[in-house]
């Protein structure tokens, strides 16, 4: 049985791969031709979290942007963004994921994968995300 640690880590890997393919391609079709080129498993929780986190991507890449001050999303390598996108789809649409367990997650995917300053980055503007204001906005 995978861990959840380790499916975060597919999860990662499905979105970084996404950010290669033309926006109309979902999951489904990288998850299909990784499990029929490399004959691999892929968790349950990396598949929904990579789904989740593509259906909400237009939310997902607004709050990036406002957390990120002065750094503009086109800016940011593959890496940092799959994992901030990750990351921010836990902490606002997973319950059962505490904002620090995916931070941390974060910041150790991007130790592995990442440039030298990644990490670091990260833990800023996800602590900023997490941080952010969560009381129930009054309705328009």
């Amino acid at each position: 049985m995978m861990t959840r640690r380790q499916a975060r880590e597919q999860a990662f890997i499905l979105l970084f791969e996404k950010s290669f393919r033309p926006q109309e391609e979902g999951i489904s079709d990288i998850i299909d031709e990784a499990t029929e080129a490399r004959q691999i498993e892929v968790a349950p929780y990396a598949v929904s979290a990579a789904e989740g986190a593509c259906n909400h991507m237009d939310e997902i890449d607004q709050m990036i942007e406002k957390y990120s001050e002065k750094w503009d999303k086109k800016r940011l390598s593959r890496v940092v963004l799959s994992l901030l996108r990750l990351s921010c789809y836990e902490m606002l649409y997973v319950s059962d994921v505490p904002d620090g367990v995916s931070i941390n997650e974060a910041v150790e995917l991007a130790k592995q994968y990442g440039g030298d300053e990644d990490a670091s980055f990260l833990n800023g503007i996800l602590g900023a995300v997490s941080r952010r204001d969560k009381s129930p906005q009054p309705a328009e």
